[in-house]
């Protein structure tokens, strides 16, 4: 039996580079790829745990700033055992791991969580994503396919971005 997987792309594309998560999940379109259910969000926490409870694995796609800032840079972070730690800022009230930890006291958190975040270069308002942040779709989209992949054929893995820093889960 297939795994579950959730594919959530958190954004608006009103706002730039914030819209990245609903540009890549578009950008994988229609692939009939078997068990996987895909949301687009605003990162609202019931619409998240909603998204991937019951999932073997939730793949997320969101914008990200870091400091220093190097603006189409992709991090990834897979959590397997979601557990207490520090607190994140966000843009959407509530950061990813704030909703894992809800998630979690609510017996709703999938059994595994991949986070791709891309440095966002202009959270401004408006349509369309920055030049740089264009970009990195292909990528991510190829990183999401590789996660896909993963879940249901755990080996070999498909390479992809592996550059990680603490706050690659905050806004």
């Amino acid at each position: 039996m297939r795994p579950a997987v959730a594919l959530i792309g958190i954004g608006n594309p009103y706002r730039r580079d914030d819209g990245i998560g609903p540009a890549v999940v578009t950008a994988i379109g229609n692939r009939h790829l078997p068990g996987l259910t895909v949301t687009v969000t605003d990162a609202d926490p019931s619409r998240l745990i909603d998204a991937w409870s019951g999932a073997d694995l939730a793949v997320i796609i969101d914008a990200v700033r870091c400091d220093p800032s190097i603006p189409g840079r992709i991090h990834r972070t897979a959590v397997s055992a979601p557990g207490p730690g520090p607190a994140a800022a966000s843009t959407h009230g509530l950061g990813v791991p704030d909703i894992v930890r809800l998630a979690e006291a609510l017996d709703r958190a999938p059994r595994r969580l991949v986070v791709l975040a891309v440095e966002a270069s202009d959270l401004g308002f408006g349509p369309g994503l920055s030049p740089v942040v264009a970009e990195a779709v292909p990528l991510l989209v190829r990183n999401v396919l590789g996660e896909l992949q993963a879940a249901h054929h755990p080996h070999p893995r498909t390479p992809r971005a592996s550059q990680h820093c603490p706050s690659a889960l905050r806004r």
